[in-house]
């Protein structure tokens, strides 16, 4: 498996785009707290949009966009996605065949078939139906674990 990516050299702003589309808590100056799936940010202030939100006192909102002025903390919850793991499955049935783009969050395999997180992205025929048969077993195995 080719590592495309480097992690020690990675930006606040690289580390911050694996946050996108996962559930997240907010936490504002005045001790609000808000729940919901980073739908995006503004980098120049930090800004933040949420998606399905939910704040402590149980209200939900379809969307939240909270001024990175008042935003006092920022962390995901729940475990992140093993793209590695799964880049190692696939090498063992696709030796030499995988590389992995962990910026992206993408795995490449044969230089034709792309698979990520949700799934299958890109390709057809029997290697893309292997990748996804992989695919499939490791996401059951982590539920398991």
């Amino acid at each position: 498996m080719r590592k495309i990516s480097v992690l020690p050299g990675r930006s606040f702003f690289e580390e911050f785009k694996f946050l996108l589309q996962r559930t997240v808590t907010v936490v504002t100056t005045d001790g609000k707290e808000y729940v919901g799936s980073l739908a995006g940010y503004n980098p120049d202030n930090m800004s933040v949009c949420l998606k399905d939100v939910r704040d402590k006192k149980g209200n939900v909102l379809d969307r939240i966009f909270i001024n990175g002025s008042i935003i006092t903390e920022i962390y995901g919850i729940g475990k992140p996605f093993d793209l590695r793991g799964l880049a190692a499955r696939l090498e063992k049935v696709f030796p030499r065949m995988v590389n992995i783009y962990e910026d992206l969050g993408v795995i490449v395999v044969m230089d034709k078939i792309r698979v990520g997180e949700k799934g299958m992205i890109e390709g057809s025929g029997p290697a893309a139906e292997r990748v996804k048969k992989v695919y499939d077993e490791f996401i059951r195995e982590q539920a398991l674990s």
